[in-house]
């Protein structure tokens, strides 16, 4: 039997448009506009991959300077499937430079024997020694012929040898940490809310043809009063990877992270947990507030500031600086 039921669906709701290898479009729904672009921007910034970060260059006698080559071998996309539960980061770990928990040791080496010019690529970089899972740190190649992005030519009688340490880290430190290769985002493609000003030089509905994604949205009729509103909640995102994580795992992994990142704000309102902006906890200041609640240290006058109940400022209760009278008046700093 079929039944009809018209309960609409709460909270967010993802509907997947197209599912590729290395790239997925989907739209997201029922959520605002905060919302979908704290994820965009989660996603681009602060998913945890692998990416070389030290190189030690035993030999180059290539046309590339060595500074040159140690950032092309940086930019190399490296497998990093589950680094962000089996990989510490090397700040995090035990040991005194890096070992086999927080990093990924490759080496390189090429030299040319023929009078033709030799190309390496990252299929060159070959992984030495234990690491945590069997896919961490192997070089992404994607292409039909199996090579892999260039790093360098060589000819004839040049070499190249380097040992290359990947380690765990996100966009935010460095780029070549980055997830993405783009993040297409659009809201409103029609314009109903009047978010866009279009600029144009005769007729803007000819020189601003409507995306693809307008097929998926009526447009408002022209003579419709304006809302003033009304907000957006649907939101069409095109995430694509550079290979070195799944599409479907990048949007998991950048929901994860958004939520650990709420989490932890709404732990340090909520007074189970005090940091300082560097989020190290400290123990005297557990659920206190400022500037109510503060108790200056021992052996410091409150009075001086508006924190406490004496309400004057450290230049005296005339209010006169260094560099005049205040306008806050005897009052302290006018907070």
């Amino acid at each position: 039997m079929d039944y009809e039921m018209d309960i609409e669906p709460t909270g967010p709701q993802v509907t997947v448009r197209e599912a590729e290898p290395y790239r997925v479009d989907f739209k997201l729904s029922s959520v605002d506009l905060s919302f979908a672009n704290s994820l965009r921007r989660t996603i681009l910034s602060e998913i945890p991959t692998m990416a070389i970060d030290l190189v030690e260059v035993e030999k180059n006698t290539s046309v590339l300077p060595d500074e040159f080559l140690a950032h092309r071998l940086g930019l190399i996309p490296l497998n990093s499937r589950n680094c962000d539960q089996d990989v510490e980061y090397t700040r995090d770990c035990d040991c005194e430079d890096h070992c086999a928990r927080c990093s990924v040791t490759l080496t390189l080496y090429a030299r040319c024997t023929v009078e033709d010019v030799m190309h390496v690529h990252a299929r060159d970089l070959i992984v030495s020694g234990e690491r945590a899972n069997e896919w961490v740190g192997n070089p992404v190649v994607t292409d039909a012929q199996g090579l892999g992005p260039l790093i360098c030519k060589l000819r004839r009688g040049q070499e190249l040898k380097m040992t290359c340490i990947a380690k765990k880290g996100i966009a935010k430190e460095h780029a070549k940490w980055a997830p993405t290769a783009a993040i297409g985002f659009e809201y409103d493609p029609h314009n109903n809310l009047k978010h866009v000003d279009y600029w144009y030089e005769e007729d803007p509905a000819k020189e601003w043809p409507p995306s693809h994604n307008a097929g998926w949205e009526a447009p408002a009729p022209p003579d419709q009063p304006f809302d003033y509103d009304a907000e957006p909640n649907n939101f069409y995102l095109d995430v694509e990877s550079i290979g070195n994580l799944e599409p479907d795992m990048i949007v998991q992994q950048g929901i994860s992270v958004l939520q650990r990142k709420l989490a932890s704000i709404i732990s340090s309102l909520s007074g189970t947990e005090g940091a300082d902006r560097n989020g190290i906890v400290d123990d005297d200041m557990m659920g206190v507030r400022s500037p109510d609640a503060y108790e200056p240290p021992e052996g410091i006058d409150g009075g001086f500031t508006s924190y406490a109940g004496g309400g004057a400022s450290a230049w005296g209760a005339s209010a006169a600086t260094p560099y005049g009278a205040t306008p806050y008046g005897a009052g302290g700093f006018g907070f």
